[in-house]
Order: C-alpha cells, then structure tokens, then sequence
C-alpha cells in the first residue's frame, strides 16, 4: 500500500451527519465504526462515530471522529479543507454544495493571481478554500 496523506476531522457527536454530508458532495465510500462496535467508550457513546472513511472517486479521502467525553472538539477554525483543480464545473459544483447551509466568507471570482478563489464555512463549522486553476470563467 502507498502512503497517504489524509485530514483527520474531530467533532462533538455530529461526525456521522458532517460524513454522510461530505458523501453527497463528492460521492464515494464512506466507512464508519462507531465507538459501540469496539466495546469503547460509556454506554451513551455507543453510536458515536470512532473512526470514519470517506474515499471518493474522484481521488479525495479523508477522515473523521466524534471526540470522546471529557475531550474537548478542536474548532474549525483550527483546521481547514482546501480544493484546487482545473476542473472548473467540478470545483464550482463543490462549492455550491458545501456552502448549503454554511456561509460563504468569499465568493468565488477571479484572484489577482488569475485563478478563482472562494472560502466558505460549511454547516459544521469547517472551513473550506476552492481555488479553480486558470482563466476558467
């Protein structure tokens, strides 16, 4: 198997929603242990999400948890999601759809470089920069 680099995200008992949300934007497989499956955690923590997959077809994978009790979540803002492409439809279709919901920090328009840029914060709090390489219109 050849290493990856894949962003882990933590949540306060809403990883299995923010998942299953990720999966309608980009499609893919999504993978989910919950921590009841491993005899883990207290008894109210059972259908908390341990450990969750998502590895899509387009070639994203990325991963995700529920915090146990007595941790605290990490914000979003101490982490984000960042996609660049030239796939101009592909990108603007993402964006559209993580920021049902969410809020749109910056549109999507040109940037000085040339590219298009936009950030939003989807409805679970992560943030997200979709750069679209190129003069795509």
């Amino acid at each position: 198997m050849a290493t990856a680099l894949n962003p882990y995200l933590h949540f306060d008992g809403t990883a299995r929603d923010a998942m299953e949300f990720y999966q309608s934007v980009f499609g893919g497989q999504l993978d989910t242990s919950r921590y009841g499956d491993f005899g883990q955690g207290s008894p109210d923590e059972a259908d908390r999400i341990m450990h969750s997959h998502l590895a899509t077809d387009g070639g994203f994978s990325f991963m995700a948890a529920d915090v146990p009790s007595g941790q605290d979540a990490p914000s979003g803002s101490q982490h984000s999601m960042s996609l660049s492409g030239d796939d101009d439809e592909a990108l603007r279709g993402y964006f559209e759809k993580l920021s049902d919901g969410g809020t749109v920090i910056e549109p999507l328009a040109q940037a000085p470089w040339g590219d298009w840029f936009g950030m939003l914060v989807d409805k679970f709090g992560i943030p997200w920069m979709v750069n679209i390489a190129g003069n795509a219109a």
